[in-house]
């Protein structure tokens, strides 16, 4: 009898190493769409924060996140918990005595992919202009400290996973993404516009060096995404793996439809930017409650966030917060909404799950605008965070790296 539950203990735990392998891909859709929605001259600074954070995220995670993260059932209820420093094998970590699904390290890594993204999400609103020792400071912290506390209070099993109806964040539209939106929303504040965006006679669209490069980046998320939502069933068990790639799939593709629309009707043209912002948009709403979503359900959150994010692009502007990538407008107006969706949507719905996911928004949302401010803002008052002048005209490249991407080529703005 024992054969059968090895056999499925190893197809779960070989599922969830896949599944952490496409999440790890993500980080290089990252790099080629932060890339492409910016100017040539500043490649090498995206690629190079793009590389260090997975590399940051990583580290920090083994020596002090997981940890923070799951500090085990003492803490249940908590909001703050802590187990030590550093990895310990637990008793039958290789087996299904630890966890039904997968072994102690495969739990480790398929976490650690998601504990880098939050500050990767943050890199693209902060782009050409922010100073790279600064940011790395910042990602060090936010990676390694802030994202850890809030993901333990729903997945490491704290206060908002034991609240009366407890809320819900199927792989991380809160929980990740919209952790990443504050510390985006935060940064891009404190840091200002780059110059020339904002004129006497209006917002100057500073366009992107290389949309194929862009167009690759979301499709390498969106094929990552696979992974980063279906390996958060935590098994291989068929029926819930192959509903998550389809409801993924379609809030994708309806997001993608969503800002297409909106995009045209408010621009009068066919914006590639616009739409490949609004698939990930979908992809970002559907994240919180992918598991719980019928088919129509998908198409109506990938949708409304696809519209969301083109109105939300627009209302940064006019409020003078650059975004170079429109990371705000993706991961926090997305992370949002998908994460009401929940309690309006799917087999959740309810005025009760809609009132924890509402305090759940709001407790993350308060903890890591705090958080990011009083990192980012510390920085500004001491170090300084930003760029001189010549150096933002110039270019990151040749002032960071000494190096150019394209050396071939004049560098132009």
């Amino acid at each position: 009898m024992q054969e059968p539950v090895q056999d499925l203990f190893t197809v779960n735990n070989l599922w969830m190493m896949i599944s952490t392998i496409l999440v790890f891909i993500m980080h290089l859709g990252f790099a080629t769409l932060e890339a492409g929605l910016t100017r040539a001259k500043n490649t090498v600074n995206i690629l190079f924060k793009n590389t260090i954070i997975p590399a940051i995220g990583l580290l920090t995670y083994a020596f002090v996140g997981f940890n923070l993260m799951y500090p085990g059932a003492d803490f249940a209820g908590s909001i703050f918990g802590f187990s030590g420093f550093g990895l310990s094998l637990p008793d039958g970590w290789d087996t299904s005595n630890y966890n039904a699904g997968y072994t102690f390290f495969t739990d480790f890594i398929f976490q650690a992919m998601f504990a880098a993204t939050a500050a990767t999400i943050v890199s693209g609103a902060v782009a050409e202009r922010v100073k790279l020792g600064p940011f790395i400071t910042f990602s060090l912290l936010y990676v390694g400290i802030c994202y850890p506390i809030v993901g333990m209070w729903k997945w490491g099993g704290g206060f908002l996973n034991t609240l009366e109806t407890p809320f819900y964040d199927f792989a991380g539209s809160t929980i990740v993404h919209s952790v990443g939106g504050w510390g985006a929303l935060v940064g891009a504040f404190l840091l200002g516009p780059r110059i020339g965006k904002y004129t006497p006679t209006g917002m100057k669209a500073i366009p992107g060096h290389n949309l194929p490069m862009a167009t690759m980046g979301v499709f390498l998320l969106w094929f990552g995404w696979f992974g980063f939502n279906g390996g958060s069933v935590l098994s291989a068990d068929p029926g819930t793996v192959s509903k998550v790639f389809v409801t993924t799939s379609l809030a994708a593709a309806a997001g993608a439809m969503g800002a297409l629309i909106a995009s045209y009707f408010k621009f009068k043209t066919y914006d590639i930017t616009m739409v490949l912002n609004g698939i990930l948009a979908g992809l970002v709403g559907i994240t919180a409650g992918a598991d719980q979503m019928g088919v129509t359900d998908s198409i109506i959150i990938g949708f409304v966030g696809g519209v969301l994010v083109v109105f939300a692009v627009v209302l940064f502007d006019k409020i003078k917060i650059d975004d170079p990538v429109g990371a705000i407008s993706v991961h926090l107006v997305g992370g949002i909404w998908g994460t009401l969706a929940v309690g309006i949507f799917g087999d959740l719905a309810g005025w009760g799950q809609l009132y924890s996911q509402l305090l759940g928004i709001a407790a993350v949302g308060l903890f890591c605008f705090a958080t990011s401010w009083l990192i980012f803002f510390s920085l500004k008052r001491t170090v300084g965070i930003r760029v001189d002048e010549k150096e933002e005209v110039e270019g990151l490249d040749i002032n960071e790296h000494s190096m150019r991407a394209y050396p071939d080529f004049a560098p132009k703005d």
